[in-house]
């Protein structure tokens, strides 16, 4: 995973590289303040070369978890995948984060 945070923008992008995995078998929640990116990888393949039968099997399940700051809303969060590439975004902070001016009376 790489984590990447943009201050002019107040955005962080958080990239994973899941070759072979499609979407649909990769989970994306937000639980207790955490950004959570999970799934489950079952991959069989089966070849015949030279008069001998090659089989290989790849499982195992994965989770990453972020922690997220301070209201930030589920709302916020965009992710999209490509070519086994999940980027997933969401703001640095929200209005309600930033640092309010107090006035001494």
């Amino acid at each position: 995973m790489d984590l990447h945070e943009d201050a002019d923008e107040n955005l962080v992008t958080a990239t994973f590289e899941l070759p072979g995995l499609s979407k649909d078998k990769v989970n994306i929640e937000v639980h207790n303040g955490n950004l959570i990116v999970s799934g489950e990888v079952s991959e069989s393949t089966d070849k015949t070369e030279h008069g001998y039968s090659i089989r290989e099997r790849r499982t195992g399940r994965f989770s990453r978890s972020i922690a997220l700051p301070d209201g930030v809303k589920h709302q916020e969060i965009k992710a999209m995948m490509e070519n086994g590439v999940l980027t997933v975004t969401y703001p640095k902070s929200s209005p309600g984060q930033e640092p309010q001016r107090i006035t001494i009376a």
